[in-house]
């Protein structure tokens, strides 16, 4: 690992972001009957959703498409306000309301979109691009400098082949670099990458991958990864949070989480992943019994909501949510949010 080139700000700590109880819901449109019972619906995008980005590392979410990872990252970033929930920019609690605070909050915190594409104007050059950036963010003493400084720092050299192109003049990979340096360009603390790749073809994405974890090295920055792959978590986060239905519901060393997987949705996304290793037609014996879809956000099950796909509800699933409980027991930090690490719960079943 190389020396860090960024200055860490007074009174900095490891943890530069956090959220505690991170909460949001969307109101759905009044149905007809809904006037007459004055019932107000909501999709439950987000519930209860802790985590913590620390300095130099990277925190992977790992889920289904609609579990609620991108609408974390969103909220992370101040792009939409949460319900409830508290979060914190160096302990300092982020309440941002637009203007200068939140200009303020974005040369900390950046976020990388999915799709290059879209997140760049196909109307300007790069040059514009990482130029606006840099003069929103008060960084252009020495616009040329910094914009070769940019280009070479996400491998796009030289950079004098790259600043007068349109985005449609470059590759996926490409796209997604220059999306990557205009975040850099307002020197961040933090960067929510949300699914950075998965809209490159496969032969680049690991390219992109090593990028970023060449940046969290250099930079130290904190980085979360929000992925549908949790084979990439495993080559590339130091923790990861695994989401299902808006909340957590499995946790801790990347190692652990992904190759001693505690939670039967976790055990699901595993066995979903392709693996040359496995025998055409082989099943694990604690998710091929698992199907159906996931659960309306509006109208949510009650207790574990994974309940009704897992092939160890029990009873107490049905009724009552799990807590975080401790997978091993020996204070690694490794967690589930499941009944089955529940040792009087599983006493009582077996009786």
């Amino acid at each position: 690992m190389t020396a860090s080139t960024k200055p860490t700000a007074p009174g900095a700590t490891d943890v530069v972001l956090e959220a505690v109880g991170l909460t949001k819901h969307f109101p759905v449109r009044r149905r007809p009957r809904d006037l007459l019972t004055r019932t107000r619906r909501a999709v439950r995008a987000v519930d209860d959703v802790g985590l913590v980005l620390r300095r130099g590392q990277v925190t992977a979410m790992v889920g289904e498409s609609g579990s609620g990872k991108s609408t974390v990252a969103r909220l992370l970033a101040q792009l939409v306000r949460q319900t409830s929930g508290r979060i914190s920019l160096h302990g300092d609690e982020v309440r941002t309301r637009g203007g200068r605070a939140f200009r303020a909050y974005c040369r900390r915190v950046q976020l990388v979109f999915q799709d290059p594409f879209a997140s760049l104007n196909p109307v300007h050059t790069v040059r514009y691009h990482l130029t606006r950036a840099l003069r929103i963010h008060h960084r252009d003493r020495d616009v040329t400098a910094a914009l070769h400084d940019l280009l070479t720092r996400v491998q796009l050299t030289p950079p004098e082949q790259f600043l007068a192109k349109y985005p449609h003049e470059l590759s996926g990979g490409q796209r997604q670099r220059v999306a990557i340096a205009r975040a850099l360009a307002a020197g961040p603390e933090a960067l929510l990458a949300d699914e950075p790749v998965s809209m490159l073809d496969v032969s680049i994405r690991l390219g992109v991958l090593n990028l970023l974890r060449d940046l969290r090295d250099r930079l130290d920055l904190a980085i979360l990864y929000i992925t549908h792959d949790i084979a990439s978590a495993r080559y590339f986060a130091d923790d990861v949070l695994v989401m299902y239905a808006g909340q957590v519901v499995e946790g801790g060393d990347g190692e652990a989480v992904t190759q001693r997987a505690a939670h039967p949705y976790t055990r699901l996304l595993i066995a979903s992943a392709p693996d040359p290793d496995r025998i055409a037609g082989e099943a694990d014996e604690d998710t091929a019994e698992s199907g159906g879809e996931p659960p309306s956000l509006i109208d949510p099950p009650a207790g574990c909501r994974f309940h009704p796909r897992c092939p160890h509800a029990m009873a107490r699933c049905r009724t009552e949510a799990p807590p975080r409980l401790s997978v091993d027991g020996n204070g690694s930090g490794h967690w589930a949010a499941c009944w089955l690490y529940d040792a009087p719960t599983v006493a009582e079943a077996a009786t």
